[in-house]
């Protein structure tokens, strides 16, 4: 009884597991998600994505910046290899500096557009909103 008692809780890893499963069944090849599976792919993607913000924030605090841009996520997956060759191609390129008129009725700033063919990680996320846009 007291090694039971001693022994290490499980590890609950932050990220929705609920939801973490969602993304997985949008892969048409998978059809069942064995428990144990799910936990270890959720732990897995927390900590890559701590280790990428970490990464991102070494070449932040380099550039003597405050706020992470793309450009500083792009250097630091450049300087990992095993990242690199998998997840360099599937980040935007760096946007071209674009230059407005300004003009009277142009005070607001409209929202940046994502770059064609990506879609926002909120959608992922979101409850309801993903499938009434499935059924659209």
């Amino acid at each position: 009884m007291a090694e039971e008692e001693g022994s290490q809780s499980p590890i609950r890893p932050e990220f929705p597991i609920g939801r973490v499963k969602k993304i997985m069944k949008l892969d048409k090849d998978i059809n069942k998600i064995n428990s144990e599976a799910l936990h270890l792919i959720t732990y897995s993607a927390e900590l890559f994505l701590h280790f990428l913000a970490e990464k991102s924030a070494v070449v932040t605090a380099e550039k003597k910046r405050r706020i992470v841009s793309l450009d500083h996520l792009r250097t630091a997956v450049k300087r990992h290899q095993p990242t690199s060759d998998f997840l360099l191609d599937s980040l935007p390129l760096p946007s071209q500096p674009i230059r407005h008129n300004k003009t009277a009725s142009s005070d607001k700033k409209a929202p940046p557009t994502p770059p064609v063919g990506t879609r926002r990680i909120d959608d992922f996320f979101s409850k309801g909103k993903a499938k009434a846009d499935d059924s659209a």
